[in-house]
């Protein structure tokens, strides 16, 4: 079968996020299938973008086709980035005609997180007589108004919302990284039988062969290795509420018998703001370390004795969470302490640690003490029940075949 993947920000582990279209890839890959992936030559989210100088440069990446459009570089959410998209969708639209017969796809997916890639995913489809798969990661425009402030009258969000509602009534199926997102989705125009939620995974063959952490990293944690280290990896902006974090360990001072420490992972614009924060409130039971390499994550994780994962309040968080850590985390068989204002998580469903609200602090810390507090048997077990969930229902292997056996 011949898969065409259109998902303007996909990147693969070298070049960084996203990663979910080339773990599904390869797995599709494998099983005899041929994919290509259509995507922007520039997307934020990547660490290392192709240096293309023309449209639809083709390249392979481990067995997957990736052709790269020229969208333009851009910075922040403003009129730039809105270019790129135009750009994006508008050259997949003019060309549509030769990339069906060139790639011949009997599936097309729809996985650019806006949704205006719906246009040139059905008229391909169309094309090639090929079903039409729209896969939701992020809930735009509802993104756009309930958390980038933006008026519902904005022409943007308009422009938006008539694409997605479009999306909804024409696809063959919709593939939902959110678990509660399907009676919002009914409600704009998605028939209920056309709903399948496949989520993120873990990718077993990196938590076999994996990188070590820098020696900095190394020495820090041998260094604390009498701790009991809650650990936080991931970034460090606004939408990440790394001061409730830091709320958090204050906290932790004035526990006596506590020998908690909490080690921050990673980079952001909050980083530098968050380290003065803690030097001058003299915090000093809080740590940052630089951001490690996706490859060395399950090592890092192997210095944690709890992972903690938080975020900001937001409306979005009603349809489900889906964050890459927390299936790390799981597969590391870490006890976990998630503090989003969300519907049942993982983390609570499979009994894998706690899930807090985050405006509640000391409902953080109880969770928190009392993993520390825990037998090495009874972490063991929460741990255990983590790692468990995600081999039986979340490797990229399993979600590759669900999300095949259920679109034809």
């Amino acid at each position: 079968m011949n898969i065409l993947y259109i998902d303007h920000y996909a990147g693969s582990p070298e070049m960084g996020m996203e990663f979910r279209p080339y773990y599904l890839s390869k797995e599709w890959v494998k099983m005899g299938h041929k994919v290509t992936i259509v995507a922007g030559d520039y997307s934020h989210l990547r660490k290392v973008n192709p240096n293309i100088n023309n449209d639809f440069i083709k390249e392979n990446i481990d067995g997957i086709d990736y052709i790269w459009i020229k969208t333009g570089k851009y910075l922040g959410n403003g009129f730039k980035r809105a270019l790129t998209i135009e750009r994006f969708v508008r050259k997949l639209i003019f060309n549509a005609k030769k990339i069906s017969i060139n790639i011949r796809p009997d599936v097309v997916i729809a996985s650019s997180t806006y949704p205006l890639d719906t246009y040139p995913a059905r008229k391909k489809a169309k094309l090639s007589k090929a079903r039409y798969i729209h896969e939701v990661h992020d809930m735009w425009p509802a993104t756009l108004y309930e958390v980038g402030g933006m008026s519902k009258k904005h022409p943007f969000v308009i422009v938006m919302q008539i694409a997605e509602n479009s999306a909804y009534r024409h696809c063959d199926k919709c593939v939902s990284l959110l678990p509660y997102s399907k009676d919002y989705m009914m409600k704009h125009g998605l028939r209920g039988e056309k709903f399948l939620n496949i989520q993120n995974g873990v990718a077993e063959k990196e938590w076999e062969y994996y990188e070590a952490v820098p020696v900095e990293h190394r020495n820090f944690f041998e260094k604390h290795k009498d701790k009991f280290v809650v650990g936080y990896f991931g970034g460090h902006a606004l939408s990440n509420s790394l001061d409730d974090c830091v709320n958090v360990a204050k906290e932790f001072l004035k526990i006596k018998d506590s020998n908690a420490i909490f080690v921050f992972v990673g980079d952001g614009v909050e980083k530098q703001r968050l380290i003065e924060r803690v030097r001058c409130e003299i915090i000093n039971n809080a740590f940052f370390l630089p951001p490690i390499s996706k490859k060395a994550i399950p090592d890092l994780l192997k210095y944690f004795d709890c992972s903690y994962m938080t975020g900001i309040t937001s409306p979005l968080y009603r349809f489900g969470l889906c964050l890459n850590k927390m299936y790390d985390s799981m597969m590391a068989k870490l006890p976990i302490v998630c503090a989003f204002d969300a519907p049942d998580t993982l983390i609570k469903i499979y009994n894998c640690g706690y899930q807090c609200n985050p405006s509640n602090i000391q409902e953080v810390v109880d969770a928190i003490r009392n993993i520390e507090t825990m037998s090495e048997e009874e972490r063991s077990i929460m741990g255990d029940n983590g790692k468990k969930a995600v081999v039986e229902h979340f490797t990229y292997n399993k979600l590759a075949e669900t999300f095949i056996n259920n679109i034809m």
